[in-house]
């Protein structure tokens, strides 16, 4: 199946009523390791990347979007090719004009009414290629590539409704508790999760879900959360996949096999995060 629009791919999500993850890659290896998982899972997803590592493909995000689109070609399982985090409006319009399914303006850095200005500006621009976009209010802690910020601030349900009509935004990111990378200590506040669900007209999405216990991730779905990324767990896999290899033999020089386990343990860690996600078994997923 060719890669699909964000508003089809919604579409899709609502009426199998599944949760989304939306996989951050980097290279060849990770996305052919991410669609192998999505592929067997047979659940829709995202694969998405952030401007902070297109430099891996000289900038250019029509690179990634052939390189994505040659696997899902070949697949059945509905996926789209998704900017994350695009905090300057160049990439907002680079990534529209290769062809990406939705994208991600994140204007969260600014006050509030600076945020629906930029936002406001990314939605009108989307509109002409047909794509939905994504936009944050609060800002989530943690580290985010080269960015850290040290505290949560928390959606104010109290905005959520102002900021999607002035904004027209297609998709709300929350900072609920949720956290950017590993090793830190997210907190969900599922008080808070509720009353943005019960306020918000456009679907959730929750970022820094490699830090969250799963037992807290299979609740998303009842929340309002059709999206939900992944990013640290991937890379740590990946790298990790290559330092067993080396441990375990210091003079191999066998780069296919090393890659191929990397491929391996990238298509893992998604296909767990499928299960966790929509409350699956292993024995649930085909």
């Amino acid at each position: 199946m060719p890669l699909v629009n964000g508003f089809r791919l919604l579409d899709i999500i609502k009426d199998e009523h599944v949760c989304a993850g939306a996989y951050n890659t980097t290279d060849l290896i990770t996305t052919m390791g991410i669609l192998d998982a999505v592929e067997k899972s047979k659940i829709p997803a995202f694969i998405q990347i952030a401007p902070t590592n297109i430099k891996l493909s000289d900038g250019h995000y029509r690179y990634i979007y052939d390189m994505v689109k040659r696997y899902a070609d070949h697949m059945e399982t509905p996926v789209t090719l998704h900017l994350d985090h695009g905090k300057d409006f160049k990439d907002v319009v680079a990534a529209c004009e290769a062809g990406f399914g939705s994208v991600m303006t994140d204007d969260s850095r600014f006050d509030y009414d600076e945020n629906i200005k930029h936002t406001h500006e990314a939605v009108q621009l989307a509109k002409g290629y047909g794509v939905p976009v994504e936009a944050e209010l609060g800002a989530i802690a943690g580290k985010e590539d080269d960015i850290v910020r040290a505290d949560n601030k928390y959606t104010n349900p109290d905005q959520v409704l102002d900021f999607v009509d002035r904004t027209g935004v297609n998709l709300l990111a929350v900072a609920v508790g949720n956290v950017h990378g590993l090793n830190l200590d997210p907190n969900i506040k599922f008080d808070l999760l509720k009353k943005i669900q019960d306020i918000c007209p456009v679907p959730l999405v929750l970022h820094g879900a490699s830090g969250i216990p799963d037992e807290q991730i299979n609740q998303m779905v009842n929340y309002g959360v059709v999206k939900i990324n992944v990013a640290s767990d991937l890379r740590k896999a990946y790298i990790q996949a290559f330092g067993k290899d080396y441990e375990e033999r210091k003079d191999r020089f066998d780069l296919i096999d090393c890659t191929l386990d990397a491929r391996k343990a990238v298509r893992d860690v998604v296909y767990h995060k499928i299960n966790v996600m929509n409350k699956l078994s292993p024995q649930e997923v085909h």
